[in-house]
């Protein structure tokens, strides 16, 4: 009887799911119609294409909005998360950033969850721990999100400013030899690729939907999480402004990053003296004296 309960519970189930999945992949009336009502624009004719994962946005998404928004009550920081998200270069919202906390901890939920009930198979036992071994999971993939987008953002601004000595002498190059600054701009953004091409690819839009030079670079410097690069926004914006010589601006501030490179390699080998020579004394001095000796050992061993 259970069975047969059970597969009648699973068939309903997925002949519901069939049958919704069929009803919204059906063409609506205004799609069938709309292309042919000459008085109307086209971007209101074009119908919006259906996409099989609105079927599971439609009936887990509001379930997941309201955690979401309970994540966002409890833990808070917006303006930190919204800042974050932009140095990081990732196209979110805070509430979609939120959802996928929500989803992180929804995984290690269901990985305690699946650990808890093979261990309650094989050795049953007080329920109480395992929920609240699932409960910390939870939080720990929520935490742990967090912690991933922070690590993005490091990595993203490591990566900014390995490129900007290349990125600032070719914009120096370009200038020196007779463009625009703006010109300049839009070349160098062609030619590379990179995080840091893809902030001034922004501050070039800016530009040419009209904001001043300065402005769009003054922008950038607000916004960028790297000093370096607020720098070298803010002394365009100046040298722009004023006039003054921005090939020299830029091949200096190259110059300046990469002599800050050399100093934090210097500092990080300073830091770093005794875990330089593990290598040297464990397996270089080893594998020297083996090459040293070894053919002596050979001869001597031969000679009795």
């Amino acid at each position: 009887m259970w069975g047969g309960l059970i597969g009648l519970g699973t068939t309903a189930g997925v002949a519901l799911v069939v049958a919704r999945v069929a009803a919204i992949r059906r063409p609506r009336l205004e799609a069938r119609v709309l292309p042919y009502v000459r008085d109307l624009t086209p971007a209101r004719r074009a119908p919006a294409a259906v996409v099989p994962g609105n079927v599971v946005a439609a009936v887990f998404g509001p379930a997941l909005r309201r955690a979401a928004d309970a994540v966002e009550r409890v833990l808070g920081g917006t303006p930190s998360v919204r800042r974050r998200l932009g140095r990081a270069g990732l196209d979110l919202t805070v509430h979609e950033f939120r959802v996928q906390q929500v989803l992180w901890g929804l995984a290690g939920f269901g990985i305690a969850a699946a650990y808890g009930l093979l261990r309650t198979w094989s050795r049953p036992g007080n329920p109480l721990p395992l929920l609240v071994v699932c409960g910390v999971a939870f939080v720990f993939g929520v935490l742990l999100r967090d912690n991933r987008l922070s690590a993005q953002v490091r990595a993203r601004e490591a990566a900014i400013v390995a490129e900007f000595p290349t990125i600032a002498e070719l914009l120096a190059l370009s200038v020196a030899a007779g463009e625009a600054p703006v010109a300049a701009l839009g070349r160098v953004v062609r030619r590379s690729g990179g995080e840091l091409s893809r902030d001034l690819s922004e501050v070039l839009a800016r530009i040419r939907t009209g904001d001043p030079v300065a402005d769009a670079f003054d922008h950038l410097a607000a916004t960028t999480g790297v000093p370096i690069v607020a720098r070298f926004a803010h002394g365009i914006a100046v040298a722009v402004e004023r006039g003054t010589p921005l090939a020299d601006v830029l091949h200096a501030q190259a110059a300046d990053v990469r002599e800050a490179g050399r100093r934090a390699l210097i500092e990080q080998a300073s830091r770093k003296e005794i875990l330089m020579l593990v290598p040297v004394v464990f397996l270089v001095l080893p594998v020297t004296v083996m090459f040293a000796f070894w053919p002596g050992f050979i001869g001597l061993s031969l000679s009795y």
